[in-house]
């Protein structure tokens, strides 16, 4: 799925506005356990993550056979629906891809090809949302903003 920055863009910013509003997707179902792995396949490793609050952790994970990255919003505890995302963007590329919606358990996967480039990625889990930029860059330092709305 190819995506321009423009588009990518508005997204996130309407996702962070309406609260991940933008879908209303079937519930993802899953065990209390649910690993990036389950969620994005067991060749993926987690390369990076932050964590939402105490509600759950955004994953960024990498299948070096392949060089596609994904992301993975994983909730602390499953339960009733909550708006939930995960995306990622290549701005090098200008590929991204996104999963919003109200969920019990987890967001994802979102996948698209990294290898050698800087990623842009996130999540929310309810009203807590988190946005890294030029992630796993090498030299370059990334840059973390979680914010609650």
């Amino acid at each position: 799925m190819l995506f321009n920055r423009s588009v990518l863009t508005a997204a996130a910013l309407a996702a962070l506005s309406v609260g991940a509003a933008t879908a209303m997707a079937a519930p993802a179902s899953a065990a209390a356990n649910t690993t990036p792995q389950k969620v994005c396949g067991s060749s993926y490793r987690t390369v990076n993550s932050a964590a939402i609050g105490s509600q759950g952790t955004v994953y960024l994970t990498y299948n070096a056979s392949n060089g596609r990255n994904c992301v993975a919003t994983i909730r602390s505890t499953p339960g009733a629906l909550k708006d939930m995302s995960a995306w990622i963007y290549v701005g090098a590329t200008d590929e991204g891809a996104q999963d919003y919606g109200r969920y019990t358990s987890y967001a994802g996967p979102a996948s698209v090809y990294g290898k050698a480039y800087c990623v842009d990625w996130g999540g929310n889990i309810g009203n807590v949302y988190v946005q890294v930029t030029g992630s796993n860059c090498s030299a370059l330092k990334e840059h973390r903003v979680t914010t609650t709305r």
